[in-house]
């Protein structure tokens, strides 16, 4: 069985090592086996697992659904439906941050193309930003307009 530092893991996985350690603390990782010099050592396992929980993070899942994702995966026999869920909720997620993001774009294109000559405090971009009901759509948006999925 071949064995992992910490470090070859983030090698391998392109995980920061505070990360893997982060990862351990909060359970998606079990903890590894030590060496006697109290330093870590994983097996393929936890690489695997590792691998799967990046890609899973790259596209955006938070740590509850990776959670209940890997419960499945070590579960062969269990039925498929709860993963897609799990995958359908994550969609709607992104969807509804890209509604946002092209109501921000808009709204930055609209500031940005402003035909704007003169002082600065004449300038639509400096206006828009100091009264936030001169927004396109101001009364629709969000108040809270972040794009990151939080955990």
């Amino acid at each position: 069985m071949k064995e992992y530092s910490i470090g070859q893991m983030s090698r391998q996985t392109g995980v920061k090592v505070t990360t893997i350690r982060y990862y351990e603390s909060r359970g998606l990782i079990p903890s590894p086996a030590r060496t006697e010099g109290g330093q870590r050592r994983y097996d393929d396992a936890a690489l695997e697992r590792l691998a799967f929980l990046r890609h899973a993070r790259k596209l955006g899942f938070g740590f509850d659904d990776i959670a209940d994702l890997m419960a499945l995966a070590e579960e062969p026999a269990e039925d498929c439906a709860p993963a897609h869920e799990i995958a359908r909720k994550q969609l709607a997620a992104v969807d509804r941050r890209m509604t946002i993001l092209a109501q921000l774009r808009k709204e930055l294109a609209r500031m940005a193309n402003a035909d704007d000559k003169g002082q600065a405090g004449d300038c639509r971009v400096i206006q828009v930003l100091g009264d936030h009901r001169l927004c396109i759509g101001a009364h629709e948006a969000p108040t809270n307009l972040s794009i990151t999925n939080s955990d």
